[in-house]
């Protein structure tokens, strides 16, 4: 599975919601009538129920009504989703798609989190440094998070200098980490 967005808070009272967009094709993966799969956030909401002694499950899947971007947040109505309880609800709900529906990216040295995510980690001369474990999107570059074998976290910037090679039908990534990089 793929994460392309998180719920964030309710916008206005007719159900609409922001949403902390984590895919580069916001358009693409929030168009209308678009079905996305969901998963339970990391924290649940201060008020799970709807109504009184109404509980409120979130759905299996939500299907997008309209998305439109305000003061820089993508705002999503999605079917069924009517008012401000029902889409504070949702909040924290992760928004995801089949990675096996997702196309492959058109440049060559582009790839998705996904093709990454269980590479080996080995160096210019063969020595394995770990696996990628996930991607983090920090502002200045995408960085590998590597579990190292000695079960410690090592964070390489995804730059050419550092990362010459991505074999995903080999595999591997071939990191050349500068002196240090893997002791921090």
């Amino acid at each position: 599975m793929l994460v392309v967005g998180r719920v964030g808070k309710p916008h206005g009272i007719r159900g609409e919601v922001t949403v902390e967009v984590r895919t580069d094709e916001p358009e693409a993966r929030f168009a209308p009538g678009m079905v996305l799969r969901t998963e339970p956030g990391a924290t649940p909401p201060a008020n799970p129920a709807p109504g009184p002694g109404v509980p409120f499950r979130v759905p299996e899947r939500l299907v997008v009504e309209e998305a439109r971007w305000h003061q820089g947040r993508m705002l999503v109505a999605f079917e069924g989703v009517l008012d401000r309880d029902v889409a504070e609800a949702l909040r924290g709900t992760l928004l995801v798609v089949d990675s096996a529906e997702v196309d492959a990216p058109d440049d060559p040295e582009e790839f998705h989190d996904h093709q990454l995510v269980g590479l080996t980690v080995v160096t210019p001369a063969g020595e394995r440094l770990g696996e990628v474990s996930r991607i983090d999107h920090a502002p200045a570059s995408d960085l590998l998070v590597v579990r190292r074998p000695e079960g410690r976290t090592a964070l390489i910037p995804f730059v050419r200098a550092i990362v010459p090679e991505v074999d995903l039908a080999g595999g591997r990534v071939v990191v050349d980490p500068p002196g240090g990089l893997l002791d921090l």
